[in-house]
């Protein structure tokens, strides 16, 4: 039986997380008492609703709402507590663990099994715990049948909240996380001019997903724009494309001497192209609600077909403001009479800001999840 959610977000946006779980809850027809501790990097929440949705109603309410900040998503019970503190000698965590798995095994076989902690300095000192049970779970599981490894299907999360406290839950490999906790492991390109294309490396990865080779092509034709240093235009021009980098800044590094990288000194929200480009890419430092409207006024003028770009976050009311800007890109769209995907997500390389994705409403869009705005 399902009786809590657990999701991984970045530390300081549990209010937000909790938001993404309840709108995934009022698509299940369900309702939940989240619990939010600010800067923890998880938010739990007790499913009220008794029986819960199924597994597959879960499912489909992520597909119809997927979630902003929230990193990854588990279904499952908790939290449960592997022993007593108080008890005298080395305590056995592993019996007590396959005890509250055996509640999840209507959904055996399970495809991987994940053994994570929160984005915090205390729980990553939990890894070496983590990595210690891993083998010794995995071979349990493996004796009764519970664990197949392939590379989709439903996954097992135990989700230690310290030594003596775990969540164990499950997610499905079509919408869960490609990552455990949500994180991936990108290493910086060394001759990369600026971490910033780790962004642009992760977002490509969320939301093309298998068809990143589809969709980003040598020889397609790109515009950067406020490309400096370079990152952004890294990420293309490693790929093939070719960029026009539009900044009145310098580019850094190996970048600026590519000969598929043309750097144009201008405004990025007064330059145009000549003719229309297969990607758009933005990582302009400005008020979001200006920045989703260059974005939206490039698709639907036919200027780009898919557009990747980042939104700077106020502080406060940041929910809001992600709605604010969805809301100015749909209604931009519905003028132009184009009908397009559209989808954020706060990514592991984000900080006060999300990202988002811009796609034609052509099939690929479905494929990789991307929420339609209405007709």
């Amino acid at each position: 039986m399902l009786t809590q959610i657990v999701a991984h977000c970045r530390a300081g946006f549990e209010a937000e997380t909790a938001r993404d779980l309840t709108q995934i809850a009022a698509a299940a027809d369900a309702t939940i008492d989240p619990i939010v501790t600010r800067d923890s990097a998880l938010v739990t929440a007790r499913i009220r609703d008794a029986p819960s949705p199924t597994f597959g109603q879960w499912s489909g309410a992520i597909a119809r709402r997927p979630p902003i900040f929230a990193r990854s998503i588990a279904f499952g019970s908790g939290p449960e507590q592997l022993f007593d503190r108080a008890a005298t000698g080395r305590p056995d965590r592993l019996t007590p663990l396959v005890a509250s798995i055996e509640r999840l095994a209507d959904h055996a076989p399970f495809c991987a099994l994940w053994l994570e902690y929160p984005d915090t300095n205390d729980g990553k000192s939990l890894s070496t715990l983590a990595h210690r049970l891993d083998a010794r779970l995995k071979a349990a599981l493996r004796e009764k049948a519970w664990l197949i490894e392939r590379p989709r299907g439903t996954r097992l999360h135990v989700i230690w909240v310290d030594g003596a406290t775990a969540y164990v839950g499950v997610s499905d490999s079509a919408w869960g996380s490609p990552w455990p906790a949500g994180i991936p492991r990108l290493k910086l390109p060394r001759d990369a001019p600026s971490r910033s294309t780790l962004k642009l490396g992760e977002a490509i990865a969320v939301f093309l997903g298998p068809h990143e080779t589809e969709l980003l092509r040598a020889g397609m034709r790109a515009v950067d724009l406020g490309a400096a240093p370079g990152g952004w235009t890294w990420q293309l021009a490693h790929r093939g494309l070719r960029v026009d980098a539009v900044d009145n800044g310098p580019l850094k590094g190996n970048v600026a001497l590519d000969p598929r990288v043309r750097h144009i000194r201008a405004d990025g929200f007064t330059f145009r192209p000549r003719t229309s480009v297969d990607w758009l890419v933005c990582d302009i430092v400005e008020q979001p609600i200006r920045v989703a409207r260059l974005v939206a006024d490039w698709v639907a003028g036919g200027l780009a077909a898919r557009a990747i770009f980042n939104l700077k976050l106020p502080m406060k009311k940041r929910y809001e403001e992600v709605s604010r800007c969805r809301r100015a890109i749909e209604e931009i769209l519905d003028r132009a009479r184009t009908h397009l995907g559209l989808r954020f997500k706060q990514l592991y390389h984000d900080r006060e800001e999300v990202t988002g994705y811009l796609a034609p409403d052509d099939g690929t869009s479905r494929r990789i999840g991307i929420r339609r705005p209405p007709r």
